[in-house]
């Protein structure tokens, strides 16, 4: 009897979540976290990546359930750097381990990305007012909006909050981020990255808990601040070189011309040159500001073409980590 082959029904494959949480003795809290996300989300895997840390972290992660990986390169952008170097999953979801996020919103920052409506998604502690409430550090709030400010001005994005530690992206965004910053700067350096390359970018409202007693923050208000400012200035530089040249262009040259004007008008008026010096200095800071706008030309046509590198590599990424 002749038998009829079926093909075998295509059963489509759940969605891989990692939930990445860079640490650096964070023992009085770690456990917490970890157990809140492996309820939350109890299909995602858990990593803790261990900072060099000296209370234990790493070993009270992995005994909560976490996979725990150690990175011996000080910094969390180092952290960051090689977990998604390491880590091979549909969806990443990036949170701090000083139990300030809650794992409750852990859902709502993956749904855009499972719906394919954004690329990277932010978790924005700042517009229901929940950060300015529970963050007793002084000058916090004050840096978080002049990073957002310089942002908008710079790229004309306008984030709700810049600095969050909790955001979650897609695979393609994750394997085609090249993360430079070696500290705290590596939020600053994601947002401005996603906006450069005009990533899909999705906001989520979110509440904030300070941390808990026994908690102490590892961020210097200050020195990690001067930190991020640097960041965003050679970023600057390095996505949009024509703008920043042309801003220096004009500035040499609005000296050149003050530095200039009156020997030109004692020259209209006598015929004679008597300030040489000042002559001499006008022309130099003109020729500075010329030559500042050729390099913003030559370093403008420079990014261009990295840019057009960087589309077809994405193309070649969508092809491996699978099209939207």
């Amino acid at each position: 009897m002749e038998q009829t082959a079926y093909a075998p029904e295509t059963l489509e494959r759940a969605p891989r979540v990692a939930v990445l949480i860079p640490c650096y003795n964070e023992a009085v809290t770690i456990g917490k976290v970890v157990d809140d996300f492996r309820r939350v989300l109890p299909e995602a895997t858990v990593y803790v990546y261990d900072n060099n840390s000296s209370d234990g972290t790493g070993e009270i992660a992995r005994e909560h359930g976490a996979v725990v990986r150690c990175e011996r390169r000080q910094g969390k952008g180092n952290v960051v750097r090689q977990m998604m170097r390491d880590i091979d999953a549909d969806y990443y979801l990036m949170v701090d381990g000083d139990d300030t996020y809650p794992a409750e919103a852990a859902p709502a920052l993956l749904a855009p990305l499972m719906a394919d409506e954004a690329d990277m998604v932010v978790g924005d502690r700042l517009s229901n007012g929940t950060y300015g409430e529970e963050n007793d550090r002084a000058f916090h709030g004050f840096g978080n909006d002049l990073v957002r400010v310089l942002i908008k001005w710079i790229y004309g994005f306008e984030f709700s909050d810049v600095m969050t530690g909790y955001r979650a992206y897609n695979a393609v965004f994750a394997k085609t981020m090249p993360v430079l910053s070696p500290g705290f700067e590596i939020e600053t350096e994601l947002s401005i990255h996603a906006v450069d390359k005009r990533w899909r970018i999705a906001e989520v409202p979110i509440d904030y808990r300070d941390r808990p007693e026994g908690s102490e923050s590892k961020l210097d208000t200050f020195s990690d601040g001067c930190k991020v400012l640097l960041m965003i200035l050679s970023l600057f530089k390095d996505y949009r070189p024509l703008a920043l040249f042309s801003w220096v262009s004009l500035l040499f040259c609005v000296l050149g011309l003050v530095a200039g004007v009156p020997v030109i008008a004692e020259f209209l008026a006598t015929g004679l040159v008597p300030k040489l010096p000042s002559a001499l200095l006008a022309v130099a800071l003109v020729f500075i500001g010329i030559l500042s706008f050729t390099c913003g030309l030559i370093l403008d046509t420079v990014v261009k073409g990295t840019r057009k590198e960087y589309e077809l590599e994405v193309l070649k990424a969508y092809g491996h980590y699978g099209h939207r």
